[in-house]
C-alpha cells in the first residue's frame, strides 16, 4: 500500500488567524468571501453569508468593513440589506460607519474607456468595466488577449503617469489613481470609531490586497492571505467568519 504521507500536500492546510471581540475585520469580497465567477455580474451569495456578516459586525461593535474593487453600490446590492462600512474601487471611496464618505478627486478619462471598448470590440469574452475612478479590462474568458489589453492600458497611462497606474488583477488589468490602494481604506477607517484602537485583521486573496495587508500589520494587526491561511478556499473564510466569534 502507498503511504500518503510520502507525498507533499497539494494545498496548504487552513490556518486562519485568531480573532476576538477586540479586533477589527477588513474583508475583500470576490475571491475571499465569494467564489470567483466568469464575470463580475455572475457571482452568487452563499446561503448564510449575510447573516454571518451581520453577526460578526454585532460581535465586533460594528468594526467589520468590506474592501473591494467594486463600486460601493454594487457591494451594497450584493450584501443587501447590509450596508457595512468599507471601501469601493480599492479605496478610492471610503465609507465610514457614520455613512460619511471620503472620496478622491481623480476620475478615469472618458476617452480611455472609449479606447479600451474599441479594442475589446469583436473580441468575445473581453469585458470592459467602467467605474468612476478606475477602468478594468477582464479577460478571464479570453486569456489570449491578455498581452494586448495590458499593452493598451500601459499606453493610456503614459498620458498621465503621475496620476494613474496599471495594476494586474486575477485575469484582469486595471487602471486606477496612483494614490489609491486598499491600505488607504484601512488607514482611513482605523482613524474612526468603531475601528480606532482595535487590532485589524485584513483577509484578502489577490495582489491588490498586499497594501491592505501592510496597513493592517502597521497597526499591530494580522494579514491573512486566502491561499496561505485558508487553503485557497473562500468556503474556509466563510466557515471561519461563522465560527471564530461564536459565543462559548
Amino acid at each position: 500500500m502507498i503511504d500518503p504521507f510520502m507525498f507533499p500536500r497539494l494545498l496548504p492546510i487552513a490556518q486562519p488567524p485568531q480573532m476576538d471581540t477586540s479586533c477589527a475585520l477588513f474583508l475583500h469580497l470576490d475571491g475571499t468571501l465569494l467564489d470567483l465567477a466568469p464575470t463580475p455580474e455572475s457571482v452568487t451569495i452563499p446561503p448564510g453569508l449575510i447573516k454571518d456578516l451581520e453577526n460578526a459586525s454585532a460581535r465586533l461593535g460594528g468594526a467589520v468593513a468590506i474592501v473591494s474593487g467594486r463600486i460601493l453600490d454594487e457591494v451594497d446590492r450584493l450584501l443587501s440589506p447590509l450596508k457595512l462600512p468599507g471601501a469601493g474601487e480599492h479605496g478610492a471611496v471610503v465609507r465610514m460607519s457614520s455613512g460619511q464618505r471620503d472620496e478622491v478627486d481623480e476620475r478615469i478619462p472618458h476617452d480611455w474607456v472609449t479606447a479600451l471598448e474599441a479594442i475589446a470590440h469583436g473580441k468575445r469574452g473581453v469585458i470592459i468595466e467602467r467605474k468612476p475612478h478606475c477602468v478594468v479590462a477582464h479577460y478571464r474568458q479570453a486569456p489570449r488577449h491578455e498581452a494586448l489589453l495590458k499593452k493598451a492600458c500601459q499606453a493610456l497611462v503614459t498620458e498621465l503617469p503621475d496620476v494613474f497606474e496599471v495594476i494586474d488583477g486575477k485575469m484582469a488589468v486595471e487602471i486606477r489613481p496612483t494614490r489609491v490602494n486598499r491600505g488607504r481604506a484601512v488607514r482611513r477607517l482605523m482613524e474612526t470609531t468603531p475601528f480606532k484602537g482595535r487590532k485589524p485583521i485584513f483577509v484578502g486573496d489577490d495582489v491588490m490586497d498586499a497594501d491592505g495587508f501592510r496597513a493592517a500589520e502597521a497597526y499591530g494587526g494580522d494579514a491573512a492571505d486566502v491561499f496561505m491561511r485558508f487553503a485557497g478556499r473562500p468556503s474556509e473564510v466563510r466557515h471561519w467568519l461563522r465560527s471564530a466569534l461564536r459565543p462559548n
